[in-house]
């Protein structure tokens, strides 16, 4: 770490550190932070432009509140880098989202700063509400409780859970509302157009805060005069704003909206309210990607840019022409493609229309594509009301999301055994961000729900033709599930094939031992197979399953009947998925083969690179190569 240029930074380890400095050097102290991470993020690649919006804000908040006994609960975990420098890990901050190294995350058992592990999000006024609550209980009425959430994560049912528990708990929580009208892609939604068009005067605003802090320290204002001062506000305000405050409508004291970039009135503002008893509402507006004007022009671009020249903005690219496209981009292309052919096809994406690259589709058929927010169960069962309706809905949701809309998918979709497609983007391990972002589990948790058929294609053109089926009449409801990052073929786009349900296709014939893999880690596991077979001389039949539900039972009676040693490999947690159906049914049938099932162990695993990570579980061609070879020379 460079001693030059932060001579404020290196001499802050902690925010008691930061306190030492005065109140005019906090304007400098943010400078030297935003330089800082501008500096590390370029080289080391990270979450980006949230971080740079938030850098007034956490300075502020370390200067105000005895941090840790006061908590801060920070929603998602992408803006927490200024946080993670000021609490005494400068130092170590290069190691960022790397194998072994520090979360990309706010992690409690990185740090006692860090409160609350977050990673997905609307998550902090629950939280912060549980904490804020027990400080009560506990008798602890010197500690506050901070909680910090975007616009974009307000979009979330579960913000709205916490904010209905808070107006009736007895609590002091503060919760700053961040609104910089974007989360990865612009917000969406009516709480977005709220917050744009919410016209609370400033001066009304400065004239109550001040009334009200001056009848509180005289005893005069207490909780029950509050909520009738506050309903007497609330319409005056309407009279002159014409513009309802929700949050004090559910009796949650609201001050802003207020600059949040300027650090110094930030201070003096939390400084007054902090003590306020009741929860409240501070609405700060910011920009993402402040100070660096490439990140303010296109945040969405720079939400995680990966490695960039720091001086020209230059992103630093390592694709080549004939590499193997994203897998998000094959579906992304053959959405369109299909909703060409089948005017029935609409799209949906809770707040990850670029992410799940349906920004393909959205471009010429914007009508029918629905970006939802941050509302993963409001997805799964609004895509179940359109297929009520004789639509043909591509629900697309991150692997790790899923699991917030489990019981939508449950009760909404295949109890009724609607014709939802629910695609699974990022699956498997998805390297930096993390245990909150690994899709490991989707194959265990959805094995169990009937109605589903759930495939997991081995390539791109795969991919291409499990979607074209699944579209098709009297399909039911499918499940999709591709990894992040690039597929194995730069010829992809074949004119389209139906594949049979529940049928799956042999690679390589061989005896003795069958290795059983489902999903694209069919691709590794056959490098492994013929690095094996040059070291002992022996042929390994493999076979792509494709689908976990329903079984392909014509090929699983032939390997029980046929084949001594059976391997299943599968891109998901062992407990419960791939490897165990296969189990359970050669034990239901009676087939007595030896059975060795590889797939993630029952543990969270951390952040880094994924070739890293499968390294790390023994699940990349050398440990699966291991494991073929140990198994032949029992």
């Amino acid at each position: 770490m460079s001693t030059y240029p932060y001579p404020l930074l290196n001499s802050i380890n902690s925010p008691d550190d930061l306190k030492k400095h005065t109140l005019e050097e906090m304007p400098a102290v943010c400078e030297e932070l935003r330089c800082f991470i501008i500096d590390a993020l370029s080289k080391n690649p990270g979450h980006f432009a949230a971080s740079l919006g938030v850098v007034e804000l956490t300075v502020a908040l370390h200067y105000v509140f005895q941090t840790p006994y006061d908590r801060i609960v920070w929603d998602v975990g992408h803006q927490a880098y200024s946080h993670k420098i000021l609490t005494g890990r400068r130092d170590v901050f290069h190691t960022n989202r790397q194998f072994q190294g520090i979360s990309g995350f706010p992690k409690r058992s990185e740090s006692p700063y860090d409160t609350f592990g977050v990673g997905h999000a609307s998550t902090s006024i629950s939280a912060g509400l549980g904490m804020s609550v027990a400080s009560s209980l506990k008798h602890e009425l010197n500690r506050h409780v901070v909680a910090v959430i975007g616009d974009g994560s307000l979009t979330g049912g579960l913000a709205f859970e916490g904010l209905n528990n808070a107006s009736i708990n007895p609590n002091n929580l503060l919760i700053i509302l961040n609104d910089n009208q974007i989360a990865i892609d612009p917000v969406k939604g009516g709480i977005s157009q709220y917050l744009v068009n919410i016209t609370t005067s400033r001066t009304y605003n400065k004239i109550r805060f001040k009334t009200a802090a001056f009848l509180e320290k005289k005893n005069i204002l207490n909780t029950k005069k509050k909520h009738k001062i506050t309903s007497i506000g609330n319409q005056i305000k309407l009279l002159f704003a014409r513009q309802n405050n929700i949050f004090e409508g559910m009796h949650i004291r609201y001050f802003g909206p207020v600059d949040g970039h300027d650090v110094i009135n930030l201070i003096s503002l939390l400084n007054e309210i902090k003590d306020f008893n009741g929860p409240k509402v501070l609405h700060i507006v910011t920009k993402k990607g402040k100070g660096y004007k490439p990140a303010e022009e296109s945040a969405t671009e720079w939400h995680a840019p990966g490695k960039f020249n720091k001086e020209t903005g230059e992103r630093i690219r390592h694709n080549g022409d004939k590499e193997p496209p994203l897998f998000q981009d094959v579906f992304g292309k053959t959405v369109l493609e299909l909703a060409e052919l089948n005017e029935h096809i609409v799209a949906v994406t809770p707040a990850m229309i670029s992410g799940s690259s349906l920004h393909f589709m959205q471009e010429k058929m914007p009508e029918r594509v629905f970006d939802v927010g941050i509302a993963e169960g409001h997805a799964v069962t609004f895509s179940a009301g359109l297929a009520t309706e004789g639509m043909q809905p591509f629900c697309n949701i991150y692997s790790t999301f899923m699991q917030r809309g489990y019981d939508n998918v449950i009760h909404d979709v295949a109890l009724q055994n609607l014709p939802v497609v629910l695609c699974l983007d990022r699956a498997g391990l998805v390297g930096s961000d993390g245990a909150t972002h690994h899709g490991m589990f989707d194959l265990a948790y959805f094995r169990c729900i009937p109605n589903l058929t759930i495939s997991s294609p081995l390539n791109e053109i795969e991919l291409r033709n499990l979607m074209y089926t699944a579209q098709l009449p009297d399909k039911g409801s499918f499940v999709i599930r591709y990894p992040r990052g690039n597929g194995v073929l730069t010829d992809w786009q074949h004119p389209f094939e139906e594949i049979p349900i529940g049928k799956g296709q042999w690679l390589k014939q061989g005896e003795g031992m069958v290795i059983l893999s489902l999903g694209p880690i069919g691709n590794t596991v056959a490098a492994a197979i013929a690095e094996v077979e040059k070291q002992v001389h022996t042929s390994i039949a493999h076979c792509d399953m494709r689908f976990l539900k329903p079984l392909d039972e014509d090929i699983l009676h032939h390997v029980g009947k046929h084949f001594a040693i059976i391997v299943t490999v599968e891109d998901g947690v062992l407990a419960g998925g791939f490897g165990s159906a296969v189990a359970e049914f050669m034990a239901d049938h009676g087939y007595c083969s030896t059975i060795k099932r590889i797939g993630m162990p029952d543990q969270f695993i951390e952040q880094g690179q994924p070739a890293e990570l499968y390294h790390s579980i023994q699940m990349d061609r050398e440990g699966i190569t291991q494991t073929l070879l140990s198994m032949l020379n029992q």
